[in-house]
């Protein structure tokens, strides 16, 4: 079969930068780093896959002739990103993918299109719809907080789930806990889905440029995403997430409330005097209007910062990671945040002052 067919570079561009996105380098399996275009009807299909991902991107071309083909996904990206020409036309010439503009022809040197893996097909009945930037910005607050290790993989993901109207997304590695919630516009949808927290750079590339609603099927192994042509797949958790809400503090002992860049300042100051363990205290001692982060590292020196802040309460003296807890400041999207502690063995909440859709726990360190 030898495929031929004419494009405008901007819609083969767009497209073939859609599927490169989840390719990953592959030096075991190098058919994971091609891209397979099938030109179908008046159709081309671009597919792509790591195998924990697999993506199909088809967009109406002019097709002289059907075919395959399977060509590395970044030469043949690098390729059409440098061409100033506005139509292209791709043809299969002894089975190598011929390039051609007004300006250009290349020759890519292909591999066996039958190597390429399946794409899996979901038939699941269970689905709901949901916005793509509101999907982006649900993954986005929490997959940072999922653990990386294989060995409860329930913990190395991003639980997605539906609740009173909204969109819960949760990740947890036991020391730290991040939950957004955003509206859904059909609140009577019920889900839950488990991602791979491996997963979810990728998804979060090919989505964050649309605007639209997104399609989501599952069943309890994959889920597909779909929407303006695209049509992406995930494999899925299948596995019981932690009931987290049961560690959530319902009481608080003591509270503080500063300006996020005011303590966003005194917590990166702090890692650098911090030790091997990423170690500050947190000295907050509302009878002496007190709010002190305190790090101490032997071989470089020590650090006390003073952060303005309205404190009630009891006083405490309590030990964080540091990392863990400036993690969340890409998800506050406040100018005030409020700490809430419940004692010495007990999480810390954090939230952005009148903005209750993202909630983080972080667990405190002995000394």
């Amino acid at each position: 079969m030898f495929m031929k067919i004419e494009t405008p570079r901007e819609k083969l561009l767009n497209i073939v930068s859609q599927a490169q996105k989840i390719t990953r380098r592959n030096p075991v399996l190098p058919i994971l780093n091609c891209l397979l275009l099938e030109a179908v009807g008046n159709t081309l299909k671009i597919r792509a896959t790591n195998l924990d991902l697999g993506i199909e991107v088809s967009a109406p071309v002019r097709v002289s002739s059907e075919g395959v083909v399977a060509v590395p996904g970044v030469v043949l990206y690098n390729l059409i990103s440098g061409v100033a020409d506005k139509n292209i036309t791709l043809e299969v010439i002894d089975r190598n993918l011929s390039v051609e503009t007004p300006h250009n022809k290349t020759l890519i040197k292909a591999v066996d299109p039958s190597d390429f893996p399946t794409l899996p097909k979901t038939d699941a009945e269970k689905s709901f719809k949901i916005n793509a930037k509101d999907l982006v910005s649900g993954l986005r607050a929490v997959w940072y907080s999922s653990g990386t290790s294989h060995v409860k993989p329930e913990l190395s993901s991003v639980y997605i789930y539906a609740e009173e109207g909204d969109a819960v997304f949760t990740a947890t590695d036991s020391f730290r806990l991040a939950e957004k919630r955003v509206r859904l516009k059909k609140p009577k949808e019920n889900f839950s889905i488990l991602i791979p927290q491996k997963n979810i750079p990728e998804i979060k590339r090919v989505l964050e440029d649309f605007d639209g609603e997104i399609d989501v099927f599952f069943d309890k192994n994959q889920a597909a995403f779909v929407f303006d042509g695209v049509y992406l797949i995930s494999r899925l958790i299948d596995g019981v997430f932690p009931d987290y809400k049961q560690i959530i503090p319902k009481e608080f002992k003591t509270e503080a409330l500063a300006l996020k860049e005011d303590l966003l300042g005194a917590l990166k100051t702090a890692t650098v005097f911090s030790d091997s363990f990423n170690q500050l205290q947190m000295e907050i001692k509302p009878s002496e209007k007190l709010f002190r982060v305190n790090t101490r590292n032997a071989d470089v020196g020590e650090n006390s910062m003073r952060v303005d802040a309205t404190l009630k309460g009891q006083d405490l003296e309590i030990n964080f990671n540091h990392r863990y807890i400036l993690d969340c400041f890409q998800s506050l999207n406040a100018d005030s945040v409020s700490l809430f502690l419940s004692g010495l063995s007990k999480p810390m909440v954090m939230q952005g002052v009148g903005d209750k859709s993202f909630t983080y726990l972080v667990m405190p360190m002995n000394k």
